[in-house]
């Protein structure tokens, strides 16, 4: 399991019974998580005394509770790079931390070079920032227009070029077979796939029946070179293997490998956060 070592604007700081407990930068936030079915330190005060709490809603859904004064959003710095903060409605905070393994990765790949990059699925943009800060030129594409403008100011925070970035809002799917169509080729390529979604045109998402077919139509899109492609998934029971095994599939040579991605409080039990699967050129 990959466990970030390198944070210091965030900290997992409890975890017990469905729930964690988070430091980010200054505020903390505790939340639901249905992986935890182990007890934690009652007794730490900041169970009680954090900011904020989401609560879920019998009805579905759920809502913050308040404790105390906390901006509504605010920034939290990893390594060079800055992140707008703020809880949302859906539970998330705009920020996959234990996904800091993969930005440095992505980053020691590229490696300053110049090479054209592709993030479906992008989401508020960590790793668009990380690959764009590294070197390479980004095609971000996610179905929700509210986290690309997200992920255009976390760019912005960090400071990376805005000729290196490509904000595009669209069903990746189809986005993807349409570049095949244009000849545009991608030296690199980064996908989060949720389990179920839908695209700005009601186009349905389902993890099980279309991961294939979309690895597959990137692969075509991939140049006689390329660098690495990179799966994360947080569908539960997905298994790195599976990811694995289709990057085997549809990409000849290389190195895959696969596993899981967690966060581990000072003194607790690792939470499991998602999973993995990795391919790389073997020259890189």
């Amino acid at each position: 399991m990959l466990i970030p070592d390198t944070w210091k604007d965030y900290e997992l700081l409890d975890t017990h019974r469905g729930e964690k407990l988070e430091r980010w930068g200054n505020v903390i936030v505790a939340r639901p998580d249905p992986r935890i079915i182990w007890p934690g330190d009652t007794k730490n005060p900041l169970w009680k005394d954090c900011h904020m709490r989401y609560l879920r809603s019998r009805s579905g859904g759920g809502f913050w509770e308040v404790k105390k004064r906390a901006p509504n959003a605010w920034r939290i710095n990893w390594e060079d790079l800055t992140f707008k903060i703020r809880p949302t409605d859906f539970k998330h905070m705009g920020l996959f931390p234990e996904q800091a393994v993969n930005w440095r990765w992505i980053i020691n790949k590229i490696g300053g070079k110049p090479i054209r990059l592709l993030n479906l699925f992008a989401y508020t943009g960590g790793a668009t920032a990380a690959a764009a800060g590294a070197g390479a030129f980004v095609t971000h594409v996610d179905a929700a227009k509210g986290m690309n403008v997200w992920a255009k100011e976390n760019a912005a925070l960090s400071g990376v070029p805005e000729n290196r970035l490509r904000f595009i809002t669209d069903d990746v799917l189809k986005f993807v077979l349409r570049e095949r169509r244009r000849g545009a080729l991608y030296d690199a390529v980064i996908m989060d796939p949720p389990s179920y979604g839908r695209g700005p045109g009601g186009e349905v998402w389902k993890i099980e029946d279309k991961l294939f077919e979309l690895v597959s139509a990137c692969a075509a899109i991939l140049t006689a070179a390329p660098l690495f492609f990179l799966i994360n998934s947080y569908t539960t029971g997905f298994s790195p293997v599976t990811a694995e095994n289709i990057l085997r599939s549809v990409i000849e040579n290389g190195d895959v490998s696969g596993g899981e991605l967690g966060l581990k409080p000072a003194n607790g039990m690792v939470l499991p956060c998602g999973v993995y699967a990795r391919w790389e050129n073997g020259y890189s």
